[in-house]
């Protein structure tokens, strides 16, 4: 199914484009996964028939029946994604679609690749790109994260990594104790292009909870204080003036999370305990 967000007759015909038609199915897929999560799952009710996940080369997504033409005009996505969504945790039924969506991703990228005739040298240097950028899967488990843990925890012990100068970075790649010790008392130009070296060497392998992309020096990124993710500003809608005003900032994800039944369960057990001890009478 190829309509609606995505443009009818969407036919990338170069390795760039395709791979350009790769990316934005991508970043679509990882915001239902990620920043859209909870209406993502609202979306795949278990009482619906057959429904597949779709990344349009627009960045939307859209929870769908699956096309009626017989061949379809593209593969298709994994069907009845939202059955098993009551019957799992909420982490592994989005690492299982997660999973799906690169197989139905590289499907689609290949597709194009065999219905406009690339040969092994394009396949091969579409595969490259493809596989320099994280995984959905990557990077809605976190393993995307792990990867570069022992870089970034490197990071942690040099620079400490104190809410109030590190959990944000600034659009020029310096920390903001980097900042201040700036305005304070001025910085070398060598001792500057140092410092941002080491900020992009340190850094530089950090990927966006969200679209999963590389950190850039360029860019403002916020870390969320309870999963400790780091976002690009854009991708969560905070902007660095706003985020001078966050003591603690939680990521969509962290935010949305909702309250386990059993544990509303077990708080109205003991109350309802206490309240037979110390007041029999009511």
């Amino acid at each position: 199914m190829e309509g609606g967000g995505g443009g009818a007759q969407y036919n990338p015909r170069t390795v760039e484009e395709v791979f350009r038609d790769f990316k934005g199915r991508r970043a679509a897929i990882l915001r239902a996964l990620t920043t859209d999560v909870q209406e993502f799952f609202q979306q795949c009710d278990p009482e619906k028939d057959n429904l597949c996940l779709y990344g349009f080369p627009n960045e939307v997504w859209e929870v769908n029946l699956p096309a009626e033409e017989v061949p379809p005009e593209l593969p298709e996505p994994a069907l009845g994604i939202n059955f098993a969504r009551d019957g799992m945790m909420e982490k592994d039924w989005l690492s299982l679609v997660a999973v799906h969506s690169d197989a139905w991703l590289l499907s689609v990228s290949f597709f194009f690749g065999s219905k406009f005739g690339f040969d092994k040298v394009d396949r091969k240097r579409l595969f490259n790109m493809i596989n320099e950028v994280p995984t959905i899967f990557e990077v809605v488990t976190g393993t995307a994260k792990n990867q570069t843990k022992e870089k970034a925890s490197s990071a942690n012990q040099n620079g400490n990594r104190s809410k109030s100068n590190s959990k944000v970075r600034g659009l020029d790649g310096k920390s903001s104790k980097t900042i201040q010790a700036m305005e304070e008392g001025g910085l070398e130009e060598e001792e500057e292009e140092k410092e941002k070296e080491e900020d992009e060497e340190e850094h530089g392998e950090t990927l966006c909870g969200a679209c999963g992309d590389n950190y850039a020096s360029d860019e403002f990124w916020i870390c969320c204080d309870m999963c400790e993710k780091w976002f690009h500003g854009t991708c969560v809608k905070i902007t660095p003036a706003r985020a001078e005003h966050i003591k603690h900032y939680k990521c969509p994800s962290c935010s949305n999370k909702r309250a386990r039944p059993q544990n509303v369960l077990f708080h109205l057990l003991v109350l309802a305990i206490y309240l037979s001890i110390h007041h029999p009478k009511l």
